[in-house]
């Protein structure tokens, strides 16, 4: 069995105060991009084996953490083909982690119903459940519960990843936004993005989004110089976003930021 790991990038990204379980209050709009990995997964006879990406653990954490759930003995074999860059913020190991767990539970005999799988999911990683699911998402809670979004998708991104960035721990990035009080008017800023959301009907809309409270970058005024009407950094970053009306001008600024990093033209995708 095959299927796509596709990206995401976080269209908005409003972060709270720490809930009783040790993880923030958040508000963000997840977009699956069509830019993704490729996973396959298969039975195998001798156990579990990840193949075609030596630096992958959640992608075995995540089949070990199935195997564990359902009693089924761990026995697959993946192979991963690998795209996307790691540690960008736009879910690379999320979507491969959730991608190989949809595929082996399709293989089990009493496979985890949806409800299960996305609780499994959760417990992996904040991004994992979201590729569990189709189409743009609310993100809310802790950023495991979605609500589905009707949302215009007839843009095109450009996503740039800087060579100059270094990628701090999501942990060291939300001590950060602790230390800066960034919680600070956490419901005014959550109606706000609310409202704004509400209002979206066009994809130059999506410009009145509020920016991502955890990072920021000077590419995103360089992107919007370029054209995009929108621009900002995905997750805990260090990825960097543009969203353009047309494709031209979108591949005009990936080859004039080439200099910046590595970058891609990609789409909206509605599912993986």
């Amino acid at each position: 069995m095959k299927a796509p790991a596709p990206a995401k990038i976080n269209l908005g990204l409003v972060v709270g105060p720490l809930r009783p379980d040790g993880r923030h209050e958040l508000l963000t709009v997840y977009q699956r991009l069509a830019l993704a990995d490729r996973i396959q997964v298969e039975h195998s006879a001798n156990g579990l084996r990840v193949e075609g990406y030596p630096a992958d653990t959640l992608v075995r954490g995540a089949l070990v953490a199935l195997a564990a759930r359902t009693g089924a003995d761990p026995a697959w074999t993946v192979r991963i083909e690998k795209r996307l860059p790691i540690a960008a913020g736009i879910g690379g190991g999320s979507s491969d982690a959730a991608t190989a767990l949809r595929l082996a539970n399709e293989t089990l005999a009493s496979p985890l119903a949806p409800a299960e799988l996305h609780e499994l999911a959760a417990s992996l990683g904040a991004d994992v459940p979201f590729f569990l699911v189709d189409g743009p998402q609310l993100g809310s809670g802790d950023g495991t519960t979605f609500a589905p979004l009707e949302l215009p998708q007839d843009f095109w991104v450009v996503l740039v990843v800087p060579d100059d960035a270094t990628k701090p721990s999501t942990g060291s990035v939300y001590a950060a936004f602790d230390a800066r009080d960034g919680a600070a008017g956490w419901d005014e800023r959550r109606t706000a993005f609310l409202a704004a959301l509400e209002a979206v009907r066009r994809p130059r809309d999506l410009a009145a989004l509020p920016p991502n409270d955890l990072a920021s970058s000077p590419l995103t005024d360089e992107l919007r110089g370029l054209g995009a009407f929108h621009a900002d950094v995905s997750g805990a970053g260090p990825a960097v976003y543009g969203l353009f009306h047309h494709r031209a001008p979108a591949e005009a600024a990936k080859r004039a930021l080439k200099r910046a990093g590595a970058s891609w033209l990609t789409a909206p995708a509605w599912y993986g």
